[in-house]
Order: C-alpha cells, then structure tokens, then sequence
C-alpha cells in the first residue's frame, strides 16, 4: 500500500489553557519534526488576530491577521488552512498541531480541515485537554464568554459551561494533565461526562499516538445530532450520578415550561431530545450546562415524515429511530440525560414524571393535545 504523503493534522482543543498548552507542548516534544500553529484571539476586539507558529524549540514566526467580517474565528478558518498547505507543499512538517484558542470549539475546525484532505491535509485526530480538578467548576459557570473575556466576536452569545460541554463532548480523545487537586470526584464527572472517549494521560505515551489514530468527522457530527447522540448511561460512583430518563408519552407544555429552572439547575449536565403534546411532529434538542438552558428544533420526528422522505435521511439516523421505535408513536419519545455530582434522582424523576400527559390529557388524543397552551412558543419561534 502506497504511504500517505498527505500532512497529518490534530486539533487540540480547550478551555483550560494551562491544560492545552501542556498537551500541545508534549505532542512537539514527542513527534519530531512536528509543528504548533495557534491563533491567539485575545486581541479580536482591537480588529486584529495574531497567529504563531512553533515548534519544540520555540516560536518559529508571528504575525497578525485581520479580522473577516468581524469574525475572529472566520479569520482563523481563511488564515488556517493556507498556513497548513504552505507546511504540506514544503514537505518538511511530520505532524502540523493545530492549537484552538480558549473557547473556540473543535467541531467547526475538524470540518474545516477536512475538507481540505484534497489539498494535501489529512485529519488525524481531535483531542480535547482538560484538568479534571477545574471540570465541575467550568461546566458548572454560567457566565457569558463576554464576560469571562472569551467571547470570539462581538456577537458570541455562548457561556462559559455549555462551550466546555462541547469541547469535551466533540472530541474522541481527551488528554488529561491531572494534578493532586484532581479527585475521585473528579474523574468519576469527566468519565460520567463522555463515557465514550478514549482518556491519555498527557504525559503518557499514548498522546502521540492518539494524534496519529484517525477521525471521522460525519461520524463525529451524527454522534453530536440530538436524534442520534451517544448518550451516557446510568451510573453512580464516588458521589456522582447520571439519570437516564425515557418514556414514550408527550410533555404537557405549560407544566414543563413552568419546570424548566429547576429541572435545568438540578444537574451540572443535561442533554438529550424530548417532545410536547402541541408539537408533536418536532423533535426537540434539551441542552443544559451552568444552569443556562437551550431549548430549540432539531428538525421532525421521523415518524411525522412520509415514507419517501426516509430516503433523504441518514443510515445512522435511520437506525437511532429504529431503536426507539413503537407502533403507536414510532421514534417519537422522551429521552434525557442529567449527570452531576449529589444528584437527586428520585427528586428529578418526580419531577420530570409531574411534567408529563396525565391519564385524562392522554385520552384526549393528538387533537385535543394540539389546544394546550403553547407555552414554548416564546423560545422556539423567536427566530
């Protein structure tokens, strides 16, 4: 088989910027010959984004790149991709590093990168570093990245906690630099969070070669659809908790809308599709971090679609719906996720049960349904 002269990319992800800056100086240290671009958005309000690129020696050159249309991370996406066909052409780059500022999230870089493997890049892996002492206390802040002085542009809406959510969620691998704060706890959040992802030390051997071990970014995106997304399961160990809720009967609006505060404060943690009664052909995404709630469409259930529309739909979708698939509702059901530490499972589940049809309600059918009060209308058809 023919090597791949393609260049290898990683994206290295991350709010703790301690934790990153390790992790991007470890992958130089043990990949020779390997390089580190990173765009430093701190000066994005003066109109200005300052790249660097580096190598285990030190900084290799530094220059500055305006901004596009007032967009910092839309300066990163144009300067970013030359930058890496310029180290692929030269033939010289064994592994390009590219390091995400604070709060830029991975997802949209990896697609980015990918695709452009046409053009001599090749997406070898996303990693996320993280400090497992500082998850709780991040996920758990609520605070505009504007205020945390993280915002990528003037009109970053995005709070501290459900940008870290992203990050962490996104990546397949995550490369802890643990520290003696870290605890039980700790790590019992962290592997609670993304049961999924393969977890390295940074200082192991291992982070090198999971740089190296490939990426799937449709794959990574399906896993991430509401519909579709890999889900953590029930757990509890060393004080922390994760709930799985599922039914099949339809919210009541108004009493979940009612709810909502504390059902979005009783976990650090939440995420997951559910329906209302007076919206039953639309599937809704919940998700939940730092006691900030987002509620919003996340396109139809495919129970609600004619049979020539499931043509359209993706295999992976497709299957998620089969699993959940009833005669009297088809993939139509309530599935939620709360994960936290001094979880109240039983409070919550009471909760979450008070929200649903009552027997009555239920009987009355999708026609009668279609008249309760729509109280989520002010949240998803704002737009």
């Amino acid at each position: 088989m023919a090597r791949d002269s393609r260049l290898p990319v990683v994206i290295v992800a991350g709010i703790h910027s301690d934790a990153r800056k390790e992790v991007v100086a470890r992958l130089l240290r043990a990949v020779p010959d390997s390089v580190a671009l990173h765009h430093d958005l701190a000066g994005a309000p003066d109109g200005t984004v300052r790249r660097q690129v580096r190598d285990a020696g030190g900084l290799l050159s530094e220059d500055g790149t305006p901004l596009v249309n007032d967009c910092a991370c839309c300066a990163l996406r144009e300067d970013l991709v030359p930058e890496l066909e310029r180290l692929a052409a030269a033939g010289l780059t064994r592994l390009a590093v590219v390091e995400l500022w604070d709060s830029v999230e991975p997802r949209a870089m990896a697609e980015v990168v990918a695709a452009h493997a046409g053009d001599g890049l090749v997406l070898t892996g996303v990693i996320t570093a993280v400090d497992p002492a500082l998850v709780l206390p991040y996920l758990g802040n609520g605070d505009d990245l504007a205020d945390a002085g993280l915002a990528a542009a003037p009109t970053d809406r995005r709070t501290v906690g459900d940008t870290f959510a992203r990050q962490l969620e996104y990546a397949p691998v995550l490369a802890l630099v643990d520290h003696e704060r870290a605890d039980d706890e700790d790590r019992a959040l962290l592997a609670q969070l993304h049961p999924t992802a393969r977890r390295v030390a940074a200082a192991s051997g291992e982070l090198a070669e999971a740089a190296f071990a490939g990426f799937d970014v449709e794959a990574a995106a399906a896993a991430q659809h509401p519909a579709c997304a890999l889900l953590p399961q029930d757990s509890d160990d060393a004080g922390v908790a994760t709930l799985v809720w599922h039914r099949r009967r339809p919210f009541h609006p108004e009493r979940l809308y009612a709810a909502l505060e504390d059902l979005c404060c009783a976990a650090a943690r939440s995420r997951g599709r559910f329906w209302l009664a007076d919206r039953p052909d639309t599937l809704l995404a919940w998700d939940a971090a730092g006691g900030a709630l987002c509620v919003e469409s996340a396109g139809p259930w495919l129970a609600s679609l004619p049979d020539a529309a499931w043509e359209l739909v993706p295999p992976m979708r497709r299957a998620a719906a089969a699993l959940d698939w009833q005669p009297e509702h088809g993939d139509r059901c309530q599935h939620l996720v709360f994960t936290s530490p001094a979880l109240d499972r039983d409070g919550l589940a009471r909760l979450l049960e008070s929200c649903l049809l009552t027997d009555e309600e239920y009987a009355s059918g999708p026609d009668g349904w279609k008249r309760l009060p729509a109280a989520f209308d002010s949240l998803l058809d704002a737009a």
